[in-house]
């Protein structure tokens, strides 16, 4: 089937950030079609709008925007209905529906959820904390991660790890290697949650051997071995069983599915600690 194009236009007065995702989420519904997107952040002054509006109308197509200033609403919209391009406000229902819950209007705060406050260096903190613990470094303060990542390699620990910390959570990661001990201090560590993370010996054959081919080296190695990658991954799972670590098998999740499986994991960890 041959595949259709269309053009969508993002327009926010912030990073674009929800925008792009809200997007994606939708377009990813629709099989045959691609959307060829035109992504316009930190949209803030008429100026600004303008510039927005002539690129629109010169490929005109689907515009999803979050405008918090009504006048810069107003005037894209207008732009739209006069280029016949569909136009939606992304945020309007849900302030419809806060406003009438709470019974307060909201007020016009562009990127307000990016305002530097202690969630914001919560997560600076918790980069740092997770760029230094990477790959096995630094296991002495094991005990100040709120999660550790443990598994063979080519198990997308670092960017599960990275994705944790833009969430606020301090995460280290070690990689498990047969017949190598584990240092004594994630052997004693009582605070971290310690998440297992598995995959297809196929899968890790896979990424392992285009790793080595990005590195021009060669892929005759135990490294690449099916067989061997298997001893690993039983290895893995059975030092998982032992510990009672959950195990979550990532052949076919992406990082985000991951990462949300491990925050579940990570709440009901919380838990612990506050009903003792």
């Amino acid at each position: 089937m041959a595949r259709s194009y269309f053009h969508l236009h993002l327009v926010s007065d912030s990073t674009g950030e929800t925008l792009i995702t809200v997007a994606r989420a939708v377009a990813a519904q629709y099989e045959g079609v691609s959307a060829i997107e035109h992504v316009y952040p930190l949209v803030r002054s008429a100026t600004q709008l303008e510039r927005v509006i002539a690129e629109i109308e010169a490929a005109p197509g689907i515009v999803l925007f979050t405008l918090v200033e009504q006048d810069l609403a107003q005037r894209l919209e207008e732009a739209c209905r006069e280029n016949a391009s569909p136009a939606l406000s992304v945020l309007s229902p849900v302030h419809s529906l806060l406003q009438s819950y709470l019974g307060t209007a909201s007020v016009a705060r562009p990127g307000a959820q990016h305002m530097l406050n202690a969630d914001y260096f919560k997560r600076i903190d918790a980069m740092n904390f997770t760029l230094f613990h990477d790959d096995g470094q630094l296991p002495t303060d094991i005990e100040e991660a709120d999660v550790v990542l443990m598994g063979v390699s080519r198990t997308s620990k670092t960017p599960t790890a990275i994705y944790l910390a833009n969430r606020g959570l301090k995460t280290a990661n070690i990689p498990l290697v047969p017949d190598m001990p584990l240092p004594p201090q994630i052997e004693n560590a009582k605070k971290p949650l310690f998440v297992g993370l598995v995959a297809s010996p196929e899968r890790i054959v896979q990424i392992r051997q285009n790793r080595l081919l990005s590195l021009n080296a060669s892929d005759e190695t135990d490294y690449t071995d099916r067989d061997r990658v298997a001893e690993e991954i039983a290895y893995s799972r059975k030092l998982f069983a032992r510990k009672r670590w959950p195990v979550i098998d990532v052949t076919r999740r992406s990082i985000e599915e991951t990462a949300a499986a491990i925050l579940e994991h990570y709440r009901a960890h919380r838990m612990k600690f506050i009903a003792t």
